[in-house]
């Protein structure tokens, strides 16, 4: 009993570090006919594996509801520490402002 107490509080304790930030655009009836615009592209109906912004997104007529891809790093020294954001990776870096000291992070939130 007490392995499986443990176990969900570490699964709880991953989803919660993991979330993602998420949002919904509303259409009105006939204001997405061709597919769904964020940051002036127009992407196609359906679902969206990444946007230019780093989203995952669902792209339908009437919404288009979009989670980030990314976490933003929490808990570190933010004066030896400074954080990057990756586009490439579409991830946060936490690296030393100083090359001669260590950066430690603790969590993320989305």
């Amino acid at each position: 009993m007490k392995i499986l107490l443990a176990f969900l509080l570490a699964v709880v304790i991953i989803v919660t570090q993991g979330d993602a930030y998420c949002f919904t655009q509303l259409y009105k009836p006939g204001e997405a006919e061709k597919g769904c615009m964020m940051d002036g592209v127009l992407y196609p109906f359906g679902e969206i594996s990444r946007t230019e912004g780093c989203f995952r997104c669902s792209c339908s007529q009437s919404e288009m509801h979009c989670c980030t891809l990314y976490t933003t790093p929490v808990g570190y020294d933010k004066e030896t520490c400074k954080v990057i954001f990756n586009e490439k990776d579409c991830n946060y870096e936490v690296v030393p402002k100083y090359p001669s000291k260590e950066c430690a992070w603790h969590a993320r939130v989305g």
